[in-house]
């Protein structure tokens, strides 16, 4: 044991004298390391030259052999931008390590919880007709989070996939269910049954609030009583404003008509005619009502068509938020109550318009 013990002590003096740099070794190594250097110049690549690692392993064995001198006047391939370039490495690390937090995460803001994105996606699922601007308004109405339409949109480009044989048209059970203040607007428009029969619709909408206050559904024709019960049957449960608002439709001339809103005490304002932009609130209700109801579904007479329009003047009041009421409903701008946010972990959906829409509520 004594004897393994010397020569182990020998072994270790023996590679102390190889490695202690200076002697002969010295200029042998001295001499490998400049005709290496030599070898990686005379390459073909114009810059810095792209060590490998049997480069970096003989410069670095090389270097062991010589004093720190002679280690500057041998590195010939080292330039003064290098040592800049490291030297400046060196100090963001330093920086970076002195004041950076422990903690390893991606700097600037935070993205939108799990859970948001399930519900924006998942409402996006469940009414293909919604906007990035229309999810981001009921978002901020239902649930009380200030969310951005780009935000919205970024979370739908990398969560929400439609199925391909979905072209944002109801379902069949939803198909299946429908077949069995002062100053308002009106509007006429025609719409067809499933039997291709004419009928005519009056809506009727506040100016301020953008609510709709009823309408008024005639099978066939439109003459002047006609006309006039439809909209008293619009107004029925809402009183008579002190102005209305109307288009230069001949129907609008009948005097029955100018009669009926003598009586009632109404003054009639009349848009620009050829304008349909003077008359813009009304002219986009009936878009809407086209787009998002009766474009979506069939109906078999006038009584049919009441009760799908009560419907969605349900929907279109009380839960579908407007861009230009800064994302309220008509209801709450109305003066109705205003809603508790609802939780994120804490809600079920609530079908309106017979299924066209769902919306989430409190569970």
């Amino acid at each position: 044991m004594k004897d393994l013990a010397l020569l182990l002590v020998h072994l270790l003096t023996t590679l102390a004298k190889l490695l202690d740099p200076g002697g002969a070794k010295a200029i042998v190594a001295d001499s490998l390391l400049v005709k290496q250097q030599l070898l990686i110049i005379n390459r073909s690549r114009k810059r810095a030259p792209n060590l490998s690692v049997i480069d970096r392993f003989l410069l670095g064995f090389c270097s062991l052999f010589l004093r720190r001198h002679h280690i500057r006047r041998s590195a010939i391939i080292l330039r003064p931008l290098t040592l800049l370039r490291f030297h400046k490495a060196l100090k963001q690390r330093k920086y970076r390590l002195l004041y950076t937090s422990r903690k390893k995460s991606k700097p600037g803001p935070k993205g939108p919880s799990q859970e948001l994105i399930l519900v924006i996606v998942e409402m996006k699922q469940r009414n293909p007709g919604y906007g990035c601007p229309k999810i981001a308004e009921q978002i901020s109405t239902l649930f009380g989070i200030d969310i951005n339409k780009d935000v919205v949109q970024r979370i739908l480009a990398n969560y929400y996939y439609p199925a391909p044989d979905t072209d944002g048209g109801p379902s069949w059970l939803t198909f299946i269910g429908h077949v069995k203040d002062s100053l308002w607007s009106v509007d006429l428009f025609r719409c067809e049954s499933i039997l291709l029969k004419t009928h005519w619709v009056l809506v009727v909408m506040d100016q301020f609030t953008r609510r709709i206050i009823g309408f008024g559904v005639h099978a066939g024709d439109v003459d002047g009583i006609a006309l006039c019960r439809m909209f008293n049957s619009a107004i029925s449960t809402m009183g008579t404003p002190r102005y209305i608002s109307s288009d230069n439709d001949p129907l609008f001339e009948y005097h029955r008509w100018q009669a009926n809103l003598r009586i009632l005490e109404i003054d009639e304002i009349k848009s620009v005619p050829y304008t349909p932009t003077s008359h813009p609130f009304i002219e986009r209700l009936v878009g809407s009502i086209r787009r998002e109801c009766l474009d979506q579904t069939l109906f078999w007479n006038a009584t049919d068509l009441e009760r799908k329009l009560s419907d969605f003047e349900s929907y279109y009041n009380l839960h579908r938020t407007h861009s230009s009421l800064s994302g309220d409903t008509p209801a709450k701008t109305a003066g109705g109550t205003s809603k508790l946010p609802i939780k994120l972990d804490n809600f079920h959906w609530q079908t309106q318009c017979k299924g066209l829409y769902q919306l989430p509520i409190t569970a």
